[in-house]
């Protein structure tokens, strides 16, 4: 990552853009690393956000319009320079109270000054953005001219063409295109009150005092909705009053149900929340055994227990899809969050969606595998939650059908929560625009007796 210091909420954005070209660095960590160093104002932090993330989320659409400005191919364009052209041409042509000469003026400066560019590129960068800023202002920028909507979508929305049919065939056009508006939407920080310290109304005044805008979840009363500030920073995160934690995952653990003095069994917990809200659900009594096959997850999950005050949580090291003879039968409840396409939280990691499609075919085989060896682990009459922060079939229903067919010791369960209404099927997808949460799957069964 760059040594330096941010000086302004473009630097922290384009420091940003930069470790995520050059290093794999998911957008989060990368955004949350610079603007940590950079201690800007508030105000300043949030252009910084909107900037890293509405870059991300219209990658591709801003592409096609520096294909039109650009004599050079994209891919003949260094990493860094390419990042600036891609944060200017969004702040001309999507954002719209930024000021055309700022977002070029500033976006030059930065290839000048961090790109390695010589007099040659800098020219060249600041072409390219003043013929976007002209066809802006003239409105004149290139029309998305696209044979069907699906490919219409795809360039709008700036999702891979082929996650958009794949979408379409499952929810039709008219939610698909639901779908992916609101994956390029802002998501709102969600914090679940720990009921074992706090009440939801106590953790507002808290937020609030803060300076942190925050509600209730329409159907969570304990999770929390917040903007405007860090709620890790306050103390009621850090002396476990509250936890981060997504309303789809707290959904999750509601849905296991698990009961006190029971056993529990997390197969994939990192980072641990829904083993955090099964133990407060638990009143902090039984045993949760959370298992991740990397160590310092497993650090972090022991953490976040002691910072919460939970005793029961036990990490294990564990590969959830290898057997383990000292869990055969042993626990009351068995939740499998397997390791998915993570298509359902694009909009909280919008570099998602540009995952190569052949990377995600073989997932399947391995959740099934997974879903497989650790039903193992349920005892006669307990029960068996599988899940994931996906919204793709061939994942969730497809997996969870085919189990239910080759065991017929288990059984669906129906369930309903004020989330999603009822479930007969005991099967739910949970869609950020529908339920104002990730976009997730959620399948409870039972061991027959």
């Amino acid at each position: 990552m760059i040594a330096k210091r941010p000086a302004s909420a473009r630097e922290a954005a384009a420091f940003s853009l930069f470790s995520m070209a050059e290093e794999g660095a998911w957008s989060d960590g990368a955004l949350h690393h610079y603007l940590g160093r950079a201690a800007l104002p508030a105000r300043d932090a949030a252009l910084a956000t909107r900037m890293v993330y509405g870059t991300v989320q219209n990658q591709m659409l801003c592409d096609f319009y520096l294909r039109r400005f650009s004599s050079v191919r994209l891919k003949k364009i260094a990493p860094r320079v390419l990042a600036c052209l891609r944060m200017g041409i969004y702040q001309l042509a999507l954002m719209d109270k930024i000021p055309a000469h700022a977002a070029v003026d500033e976006t030059v400066a930065l290839v000048r000054r961090y790109c390695h560019a010589n007099d040659r590129t800098v020219a060249f960068a600041n072409a390219v953005l003043r013929n976007a800023a002209n066809a802006v202002q003239s409105d004149t920028l290139p029309r998305l001219d696209c044979p069907d909507k699906e490919s219409y979508y795809a360039l709008r929305y700036s999702h891979p063409e082929w996650l958009v049919r794949l979408l379409a065939a499952q929810y039709g056009l008219k939610e698909t295109e639901q779908i992916v508006r609101a994956n390029n939407a802002d998501a709102p920080l969600s914090a679940r009150v720990n009921l074992l310290k706090a009440a939801p109304a106590d953790a507002l005044r808290e937020l609030a005092a803060a300076g942190i805008t925050a509600e209730p979840h329409p159907a969570f009363p304990a999770i929390l909705l917040c903007s405007g500030g860090d709620v890790a920073a306050t103390s009621a995160f850090n002396e476990g009053r509250m936890t981060i934690q997504d309303a789809a995952s707290a959904l999750a653990a509601e849905v296991a149900d698990p009961e006190p003095g029971q056993t529990v069994l997390d197969c994939c917990a990192a980072p641990g929340g829904k083993s955090f809200a099964m133990a407060e659900r638990m009143q902090n009594t039984g045993r949760v055994v959370s298992c991740d096959i990397y160590e310092h997850k497993l650090t972090r999950i022991a953490e976040g227990a002691k910072r919460l005050g939970l005793s029961i949580i036990e990490p294990v090291l564990q590969d959830a899809a290898a057997p383990r003879a000292a869990f055969l039968g042993q626990a009351d409840v068995v939740l499998c969050d397997v390791p998915c396409s993570g298509l359902g939280i694009i909009r909280k990691k919008p570099e998602i969606r540009y995952k190569d499609e052949r990377a995600i075919e073989a997932l399947p085989a391995v959740q099934a595998a997974i879903l497989q060896n650790c039903a193992q682990y349920v005892k006669p009459g307990g029960t068996l939650v599988y899940s994931t922060c996906t919204i793709l079939a061939r994942e969730n229903e497809q997996i969870v059908r085919a189990f239910l067919t080759k065991n017929p010791a288990f059984e669906a369960v129906p369930w309903k929560h004020p989330a999603c209404g009822e479930q007969a099927d005991g099967m739910a997808t949970m869609l950020p625009h529908r339920n104002r949460m990730d976009g997730f799957f959620i399948a409870k069964m039972r061991k027959k007796a």
